[in-house]
């Protein structure tokens, strides 16, 4: 079994580019190597402009690379939610384009002849007690008003008890390296740069602005696009204030009995997602979920172990090839900030916040950005515009997230930690050595490790995380290696590291 390795990864080897080594000028530069940013450079390039594309380590080594790839406007509970707290049209307007996002994948798929297990299934909704049952019904009802093309059934061919479920039809499914390492070949005017991390944007009164690199390299460019997840820069729109970050997990397991096809995502709590994928000429099904806030779980390996719990009693398998887990980030209204960074920075955009459906958002907010950039009309700007702002239920959300900040951040710093400890192989705890607290990790090998525990983003104090092996934010969900390098941002700078 291959711990903390998607089979996306581990199946494909994708092109790899030089680091940046000296300062460029380009008409666009794109930040972040997922779904968004080469998708964006891919359609910007194909116009004639000139890109630049700056990834922190390498090309689909973040989110995209560890997804579950269900392309499908089939988003857990969220149409209801829309049309109660943005209105039927909005609602409407966000369907549509999750929905063209899945088109354009599979027109393009077809277009450029890529061969990435592109298979249409059903994605089916499902409950499993009465209280989710009946807000299944009304995300129905939903769908019914939007006009979605859809079925509301009692039961669904797994072996689950079910008390109803909404099935959104033909939806999609593929494999993303696939399909993207054909879409970098297919690329022009596109320069890519590997293990260039970019911190800071630098805006004056010329028209250009410049993407200042962590060597001290600047990328001068007409228009900046941020698809680095995180947005590595913040032009002061808080945006580490208005969303929070979770961590979900993914099993791959071995088929036994036959897997009926179809997309599945349970509406209850814990979430359960499953997806049949064929590797290495195996069935397997993908399970995913058990969510949590990243940084506020102290035994992170039991999410693993309850999605193969979850295998063995709904699908009688316990063969697990695969285990991985992904980090998503969540907007105040749960729809993505897509647009300018802020009101009056119309030379740098921003894509974040796809809330665990990156697919279709990711490729959704990559049709909006180039238009943006080529100064086109699209009719979904203002629905994800980051300016936006929606007192209710957006005013609740904003309170509750940085009072939960607030209350880590103090309580981290209020913690106690051992002033000595003898550490086992592959065990970390946080020490108290010479009055500063010290995350100690010592591996396989017998080596210690040893980083401060504060974050480098605001302070926070971070958690050793034992399923991932990694100092985690309770905060605002920076990562950091067990030596102290930055993972995942909003962080940019490592942890400090002790002999």
């Amino acid at each position: 079994m291959k711990e903390h390795q998607s089979l996306w990864r581990e199946s494909v080897k994708l092109p790899s580019f030089s680091k940046l080594s000296k300062d460029e000028e380009t008409e666009v530069c794109i930040v972040g190597g997922g779904i968004t940013g080469l998708t964006a450079a891919y359609l910007l390039g194909r116009q004639g402009h000139q890109v630049i594309l700056l990834e922190a380590d390498t090309l689909m080594s973040g989110t995209t690379g560890y997804t579950t790839a269900k392309i499908t406007a089939q988003h857990g509970l969220i149409y209801d939610e829309l049309i109660e707290n943005m209105g039927l049209e909005k609602a409407k307007l966000y369907y549509e384009a999750n929905n063209n996002a899945m088109e354009f994948i599979k027109v393009l798929a077809e277009q450029l002849d890529i061969d990435c297990e592109l298979e249409k299934h059903d994605a089916i909704l499902y409950a499993v007690a009465d209280e989710y049952a009946e807000k299944v019904k009304k995300e129905h009802a939903a769908y019914q008003k939007i006009g979605i093309d859809c079925e509301l059934v009692t039961s669904i061919p797994l072996p689950i008890p079910i008390k109803a479920a909404l099935v959104m039809k033909d939806q999609y499914q593929f494999h993303p390296l696939q399909f993207f390492k054909k879409l970098i070949e297919k690329m022009e005017n596109v320069q890519i740069f590997e293990n260039t991390t970019a911190t800071d944007v630098e805006e004056n009164q010329s028209e250009k602005v410049a993407v200042v690199t962590r060597d001290g390299f600047k990328v001068h460019a007409d228009k900046v696009i941020s698809a680095s997840h995180f947005p590595f820069y913040d032009a002061n729109g808080f945006y580490f204030a208005r969303m929070y970050p979770e961590r979900s997990y993914i099993v791959a397991v071995e088929e036994t009995n036959d897997y009926p096809g179809g997309m599945y995502y349970s509406a209850d709590t814990p979430t359960r997602s499953l997806r049949p994928v064929t590797h290495n000429g195996k069935n397997l099904i993908l399970i995913s979920g058990d969510s949590h806030k990243t940084g506020q779980d102290e035994d992170t390996a039991r999410h693993y172990e309850a999605l193969k719990e979850f295998g063995k009693n709904a699908l009688k398998t316990d063969k697990v090839v695969y285990e991985w887990s992904a980090q998503d980030l969540i907007t105040l209204d749960k729809v993505p900030y897509v647009g300018c960074i802020k009101k009056g920075h119309d030379s740098v955009f921003v894509a974040t916040g796809y809330r665990k459906w990156g697919m279709t958002n990711g490729a959704a907010a990559a049709l909006l950005l180039a238009d943006l950039v080529l100064n086109k009309q699209n009719p979904y700007e203002e629905l994800y515009t980051p300016s936006r702002f929606y007192s209710d239920p957006s005013l609740r959300k904003f309170i509750s997230i940085n009072l939960d900040v607030a209350k880590h951040l103090i309580g981290g710093k209020l913690k106690s930690a051992d002033q000595e400890k003898e550490l086992s192989l592959d065990e970390a705890s946080i020490l108290r050595i010479n009055g500063k607290k010290v995350g100690c990790y010592k591996d396989k090998e017998g080596t210690v490790h040893m980083v401060d525990t504060t974050c480098t983003h605001l302070g926070c104090e971070v958690a050793w995380n034992n399923g991932e092996k990694t100092w985690d934010c309770p905060c605002h969900g920076s990562r950091f290696s067990f030596d102290g390098d930055v993972l995942e941002g909003p962080a940019d700078e490592p942890l400090k590291k002790y002999q």
